[in-house]
């Protein structure tokens, strides 16, 4: 199966980076792993609302730039469908067998996602009705796609 992460914005501290390379690493032995990060949109000071729309747009422009169209897409979104860990497993296990061989996840910038972007995902998945850093979040998302593998092994894997 391929996995592939778009996300906005580079991982800038390394302890962020460390992270991304463990789990990159241990997801080697159940899947092609492919992160791809784009550049954020730059955003004026004091920004009004068309700026920060203008922004989404071009980050979204970027996004589905980068998805084919047979790509299984999954956006980020905190209005998207909350899911468990176990759920999540089943998903992907799912999608295993109905023949999609390539899955997308696509984490927003600081603003979240285009409306063009989320019109294109075929499953809108929420992990909090928080906000987290999209640095966290991508951390966050390779552990639990880590986490979705080992149970769908049946492989010990700390709860």
């Amino acid at each position: 199966m391929n996995i592939t992460v778009i996300a906005i914005g580079k991982l800038k501290e390394k302890y962020w980076q460390d992270a991304v390379k463990e789990y990159s690493k241990r997801l080697g032995a159940y899947c092609r792993l492919n992160i791809v990060e784009l550049k954020e949109s730059p955003l004026p000071a004091n920004p009004s609302a068309a700026d920060e729309e203008a922004v989404k747009r071009a980050e979204g422009e970027e996004i589905l730039s980068k998805i084919a169209k047979s790509d299984y897409v999954i956006t980020l979104e905190i209005k998207g469908k909350a899911l468990s860990s176990e759920q999540l497993a089943a998903k992907i296990n799912d999608l295993g067998i109905e023949g999609k061989s390539s899955i997308v996840f696509v984490i927003g910038g600081s603003l979240g996602l285009s409306a063009d972007v989320s019109k294109r995902a075929d499953f809108k998945l929420s992990f909090s009705a928080m906000t987290f850093p999209h640095q966290m979040m991508r951390v966050i998302l390779l552990e639990q796609i880590y986490r979705s593998f080992k149970i769908n092994r049946n492989e010990t894997y700390h709860k």
